[in-house]
């Protein structure tokens, strides 16, 4: 007999999906994010002049932090050269914060350009940083279509937001 492994989380992913999926600034979660006041509702860890880094609300791993510009653009061509470079500092500040907190076996560092690649939020290019730890794959999400994140965002958000301000 199957039993049911409760994944609630999904539930606020599946109906925000529609929101953060088309390419204009008013629905754009980034864009929200953004305009929004409250950092740590939002898990945003810090923002700069041109660009933010916030957790990923719906994870792959443990410390899932995507880095974006501030400014709706589509099409990495289209980066002001400072404003890639202020990314750029920002994914090497997130590596350097994850490291030292979380110490994982690795990363994965990219970006899913356009919808085909895909990417969730497509009109707003943003650069995902996943922590990966040896064996951290496992059956759950083949078998069951649910990853098991092991600790509550608000916990990592606390601690991750003091390591960001430190830095």
């Amino acid at each position: 007999m199957t039993k049911p492994l409760w994944a609630p989380w999904r539930m606020e992913y599946i109906r925000a999906a529609h929101k953060s999926s088309g390419t204009g600034k008013r629905n754009c979660l980034f864009c929200r994010l953004l305009r929004a006041k409250d950092d740590a509702k939002n898990l945003i860890l810090i923002r700069g002049k041109l660009g933010f880094v916030v957790m990923n609300r719906f994870p792959y791993n443990n410390g899932h932090l995507m880095v974006a510009p501030n400014r709706h653009v589509r099409v990495f061509e289209k980066l002001k050269p400072e404003e890639g470079r202020e990314l750029l500092d920002f994914v090497q500040l997130s590596l350097s914060v994850l490291g030292r907190d979380m110490k994982p076996d690795g990363f994965n560092v990219g970006m899913n350009l356009g919808r085909v690649a895909g990417a969730g939020v497509v009109g707003h290019l943003h650069i995902h940083i996943v922590p990966r730890w040896l064996g951290d794959v496992n059956y759950m999400p083949v078998l069951a279509d649910t990853k098991v994140v092991s600790e509550h965002l608000g916990k990592t958000y606390a601690r991750l937001r003091r390591r960001f301000e430190r830095s």
